[in-house]
């Protein structure tokens, strides 16, 4: 496949996805402020760019994939921005940057007859690097159209409008139902193992019953119970796609007490543990409240039977 895509943004999300495109076959010319993300893609066959603006030199389709919409804004249309370069037609924005956002870049993109397809995912680190991430596409359905089998690539593709802001509503939606999965299932857990249930027995009852969710499935044994915390989002980028969500809903006259709750803790754990935290931190926030830790009675391959301390 000869056509030049390109990519703008190689963090934990950004950098899998684009060694997936490289996979199929693309040509890539990526950029990213840290020089060692750089160096990873080049290694894999992409070709290193100096700015946004130069990536949008070499390639008509450019993608970001960036942490939050004021940088998505000041490299889709800072002075030396994708706007700059001299081949961008389309840009498409895999960021939860907010509709709000979406709309503005909408609008000033149209100025220089350049489409702007919004295109967040979700799915995590693992959905970046399998491909199988969901990726909720709002943009007319010719642009969809030509679009589709490159973001396939990262994985399933759903058109859930032509209209700007709609995708990135969609995403927040999304997120901030996880963000609530992981309050709620860290309270419940926390008061299961207080009162004296294994935390191992309790995720296989509830994901075997109608208490599951992404929280039980994945954060709690991948991240949680093993007490590695390295889920590979942070507490920073969740905090604010709550922002983004309460905002939105207020706007829209949306009631919020439930999503003004989860926000309020997400809040204390961006204070507690940084933004650059992993956001699985949360769960300790009702830990040292609630004076447990969600960890197993018995290590992991015990065959002794005898209960760890705590």
């Amino acid at each position: 496949m000869s056509e030049t895509l390109g990519f703008i943004g190689l963090g934990n999300m950004g950098a899998p996805m684009a060694g997936r495109i490289l996979a199929a076959g693309y040509s890539l010319s990526v950029f990213d402020v840290r020089a060692d993300a750089v160096a990873a893609l080049v290694v894999l066959g992409a070709k290193a760019a100096a700015s946004p603006a130069a990536v949008a030199s070499e390639a008509e389709i450019i993608i970001v994939s960036l942490p939050t919409p004021d940088i998505v804004k000041q490299v889709a249309l800072g002075p030396d921005g994708a706007v700059m370069g001299h081949k961008i037609r389309t840009l498409v924005d895999l960021s939860t940057s907010g509709p709000d956002m979406a709309r503005e870049l909408s609008a000033a993109l149209a100025d220089r007859d350049i489409a702007f397809v919004e295109a967040p995912v979700s799915g995590g680190v693992a959905g970046a690097r399998n491909g199988t991430l969901a990726v909720m596409v709002s943009c007319p359905a010719p642009q969809f159209v030509a679009l589709h089998d490159t973001l396939e690539t990262i994985g399933k593709v759903f058109h859930v409008s032509t209209e700007p802001g709609l995708g990135q509503t969609m995403k927040l939606v999304n997120n901030l139902l996880t963000a609530a999965a992981m309050a709620i299932s860290s309270e419940a857990m926390a008061m299961g193992v207080k009162a004296g249930l294994d935390p191992s027995i309790m995720l296989d009852v509830i994901n075997a019953g109608s208490g599951r969710n992404s929280a039980t499935q994945d954060k709690f044994p991948r991240a949680i119970l093993p007490r590695s915390f390295d889920f590979g989002f942070t507490t920073g980028l969740m905090q604010k796609d709550v922002g983004l969500y309460l905002r939105q809903a207020e706007k829209l006259g949306v009631p919020t007490e439930l999503a003004a709750a989860v926000g309020v803790l997400w809040q204390t754990a961006l204070a507690q543990f940084g933004p650059d935290s992993d956001f699985t931190n949360l769960a300790k926030c009702i830990e040292q409240r609630a004076g447990v830790e969600i960890k197993p009675h018995y290590p992991p391959g015990s065959e002794s039977g005898e209960p760890t301390d705590g």
